[in-house]
């Protein structure tokens, strides 16, 4: 049987990742909380402290409590949902699943995005119009994402799912330039070296790792636009 601790968790994050609380919103006071769940203030100040450590929600002290807005490292980008950008430029989308698989964290850098669980490994490319458009390499963190180990990828992207599945608090983007290689350049239909933009991007939920992603786009057809204000920081 779900704990009254556990219902309250669980039923606000899933307010926060339906979007019904906005980032920024403002949650209830604790008194309201305590008459709509009828319990106790230690009941709901846990539930809260569970909430602010998965770095849902931001308890500021004499002003209330907050829905958290997430950071992201980069004054010009955002997470993209690849399906509706190139839904967007009027094109076709489609997902193919190269791989999948679970697997152990093989260094350091995947152990601090594992956590305590295994790694799902998923490898496809995006395609529009029938097209190459992009070769994707993730891991998810199953102790983070426990549920993503029931979804087989086949047709829908890792990223659109976690992008309408799992609230993230804190996003890291990496952008370079490198040539098609190996696996990579077959999954486009390139020859190898064929110039391409590189994009890497590691997601948080809290302290916990989400999601590691490399996309290797293919240089000529898709490119990077933002606009922002001299505030932008």
């Amino acid at each position: 049987m779900t704990s009254l601790h556990a219902r309250i968790v669980g039923e606000i994050e899933a307010d926060i990742l339906s979007g019904a609380l906005a980032a920024g919103a403002r949650l209830p006071v604790e008194q309201e909380l305590m008459l709509r769940y009828d319990c106790s203030r230690m009941t709901v100040s846990k539930a809260l402290g569970e909430l602010a450590r998965r770095g849902l929600i931001d308890r500021r002290k004499r002003a209330g409590t907050f829905v958290q807005r997430p950071r992201v490292h980069s004054v010009v980008l955002d997470i993209p949902d690849l399906a509706q950008e190139v839904a967007a430029r009027g094109q076709a989308y489609a997902y193919r699943l190269v791989e999948r698989r679970i697997r152990p964290p093989r260094d350091a850098a995947e152990r601090a995005l594992a956590g305590a669980g295994a790694l799902l490994q998923s490898d496809g490319v995006h395609l529009a119009d029938g097209l190459p458009l992009a070769a994707e390499q993730r891991l998810v963190s199953l102790a983070s994402v426990p549920e993503a180990a029931a979804e087989t990828f086949d047709h829908v992207a890792p990223g659109g799912w976690l992008l309408h599945h799992v609230p993230w608090t804190e996003a890291e983007t990496r952008i370079a330039a490198a040539g098609a290689e190996g696996a990579v350049a077959a999954q486009l239909r390139v020859a190898a070296g064929t110039a391409c933009l590189v994009i890497e991007r590691t997601t948080w939920r809290g302290d916990a790792g989400v999601t590691f992603v490399r996309q290797h786009f293919l240089g000529a057809h898709y490119d990077l636009v933002a606009r922002f204000g001299p505030g932008a920081r």
